[in-house]
């Protein structure tokens, strides 16, 4: 390639890594590095996409460094955070990077994301599922908050608040996505409990996490296909960690400081309390989802009420409910489906199965409304 056209070709090389990610002076030095390589190489072996060479040869090389750097800066924060000779108890360095990385000079939102991204591991992708917002809107969020701690001093470590919110996150997307985190989240979680004991909405998120991980071998088939709440089986579910769950949300609510975990939690305890689904307690589960909506105002848990609605009052009452909550909520359809089938209208129902397994951003979970969808349409014919 000639100097005139290799002139032409770096910017471009550069705006694909900053779009990818890199900052503008990270894709400057990466490129460089990738054309000295072009220097040793090329000669002998020239490529047939020289562009396409130098975008994945400088992709690699700004890797490298983000991960070379991300290693340096955590060795340099667990020297930091070393205690000082003598008698000291167990320090979990993880749980001290999740709130190093929740910096007052961001906000929560920000902060959690960034450390999803940078400490627990997950994609951007997996992020911006768990914020319910496009990736790209994500991919920004996080290199704007890359970008304000460049320059911050890390002696502040972020507020309890935010760590727990990053830690129910983790646990979720370990327990519904597909990476396996939710043990890990559990394990944190029990450490922050330990270290902060007078705090009920961390004991909250704790009996959260371990009543939701109780159910969890009877959640999916041996094909991985979902298994509905009221389909699992009971038998399968772990009593232990049931009745450990219990336990430490009943501690939590007897300190009367409720919490959005807490009243999480309470529901959660009232699946797990039922011995089948048709005996579960809906009247007092849509009391708690009516704290927990005053609290929040969250669409989410006004799309979960509803359903709970539909249970207590009737598919009717259900869908009532359901229509005051915002139809761009995720499987707001899907909900939909439910109560329609509830109510005898089939055929609305599987239309609209069908509609939520295309937005469904799983494959378990669209493979179960796909076959919802099949399963009324045979029923019709």
């Amino acid at each position: 390639m000639d100097e005139v056209v290799l002139r032409g070709v770096v910017p471009q090389v550069i705006a694909i890594l900053v779009r990818r990610g890199a900052d503008f002076a990270a894709a400057e030095d990466s490129v460089q590095d990738a054309l000295l390589e072009a220097l040793r190489s090329w000669p002998e072996d020239p490529p047939r996409d020289p562009k396409g060479w130098l975008v994945t040869v400088a992709w690699r090389r700004f890797l490298d460094v983000v991960r070379s750097e991300t290693a340096r800066q955590r060795r340099e924060l667990a020297v930091d955070l070393e205690p000082e000779p003598g008698p000291t108890g167990s320090v979990d360095d993880t749980l001290q990077v999740f709130f190093l990385c929740a910096h007052p000079a961001l906000t929560p939102t920000s902060a959690v994301a960034l450390t999803l991204r940078a400490v627990a591991g997950l994609t951007t992708r997996q992020v911006a599922e768990a914020y319910l917002v496009p990736e790209a809107t994500m991919a920004q969020r996080i290199s704007r908050a890359k970008r304000t701690v460049a320059g911050e001093s890390f002696d502040r470590p972020g507020d309890l608040a935010t760590v727990r919110r990053v830690l129910y996150l983790v646990f979720n997307e370990g327990y519904t996505g597909d990476v396996d985190l939710a043990a890990e989240a559990i394990r944190l979680t029990r450490e922050l409990a330990r270290l902060r004991p007078g705090d009920p909405e961390t004991a909250g998120l704790l009996a959260l996490m371990l009543l939701h991980h109780a159910r969890r071998p009877a959640r999916r088939r041996e094909d991985g296909t979902l298994v509905p709440l009221a389909d699992q089986d009971r038998s399968l579910w772990d009593t232990a960690l049931i009745e450990e769950g219990v336990a430490v949300l009943q501690a939590a609510l007897a300190q009367q400081r409720r919490g959005e975990y807490q009243l999480q939690a309470a529901v959660a305890a009232l699946h797990a309390d039922a011995p089948s689904a048709a005996e579960t307690d809906w009247v007092q589960v849509v009391q708690w989802y009516d704290e927990l909506l005053a609290l929040t105002g969250s669409p989410v848990v006004g799309l979960n009420r509803a359903v709970a609605v539909g249970e207590a009052d009737g598919p009717r009452a259900g869908l009532a409910a359901l229509a005051e909550v915002d139809p761009d909520v995720p499987r707001h359809r899907a909900a939909a489906a439910y109560l329609h089938e509830r109510a005898g209208d089939r055929d609305t129902a599987a239309r609209l199965y069908a509609e939520a397994a295309e937005l469904a951003t799983n494959l378990p979970e669209r493979t179960h409304l796909t076959r919802e969808a099949a399963r009324l349409n045979r029923a019709a014919r």
